[in-house]
């Protein structure tokens, strides 16, 4: 570099009059700048929620209603969302590749599927 660049120094002013806002006074040194996120877990240990009643409502203790919306049916074999239900074995499937699958399933494995949603038909 030329000796006239590196002996010159250059001084920016702490006040900048094009500014509205200037950085000093936003952000004190030491400052974050930005927001700063707590998780659930940073909350809950920080308000000490061992010592409020146990009848006031909080993070920990909140309960709600039950939801208004119906459940999902869920396809027995797959486990993605069934719009259809067998009538014969009464197990919900979710395309036809399954439909034939649970044509092909013996009565036994029908029982289990069914059991694993306690909807199992108990034949006397």
């Amino acid at each position: 570099m030329e000796p006239e660049v590196i002996e010159a120094e250059m001084v920016l002013p702490t006040y900048l009059s094009f500014k509205k806002v200037q950085m000093h006074e936003k952000y004190p040194k030491g400052q974050a700048r930005g927001r700063h996120w707590k998780h659930l877990k940073q909350i809950i240990q920080a308000e000490n929620y061992q010592n409020y009643p146990p009848d006031e409502p909080n993070y920990v203790n909140i309960e709600s209603p039950p939801s208004m919306n119906p459940c999902k049916k869920i396809c027995d074999i797959t486990g993605f969302e069934a719009p259809y239900s067998d009538p014969r074995t009464n197990l919900r499937y979710a395309n036809t590749e399954v439909f034939k699958h649970i044509r092909l399933i013996p009565n036994e494995s029908v029982q289990r599927y069914l059991g694993l949603r306690n909807a199992q038909v108990v034949l006397k």
